[in-house]
């Protein structure tokens, strides 16, 4: 079963385009929340990322990994795939 990947994004930014182009080069289907201008869903995603609010915000599996840099981190250190299988 393919893992459950969530993304949370404001539609212009340049670090939510790079993670969701890392994801559609892996194949990853993904659900997406744009947040643009929503309070209400901002501090949903602080309340689940640990009090972050900046996107994007990532979760696999209902597991916060962070931002564009982590998920690239975790990718160049070959942990990302195993965490999508």
């Amino acid at each position: 079963m393919a893992a459950k990947v969530e993304i949370y994004t404001w539609s212009t930014c340049p670090f939510c385009m790079r993670a969701k182009s890392l994801l559609n080069r892996k194949g990853v289907d993904f659900i997406e929340y744009s947040i643009d201008g929503d309070e209400e869903a901002r501090d949903a995603m602080a309340h689940r990322g640990d009090g972050r609010r900046s996107v994007p915000q990532i979760f696999i599996n209902d597991n916060h990994i962070g931002g564009c840099d982590d998920i690239y981190a975790l990718e160049s250190q070959g942990k990302l795939d195993e965490l999508l299988a």
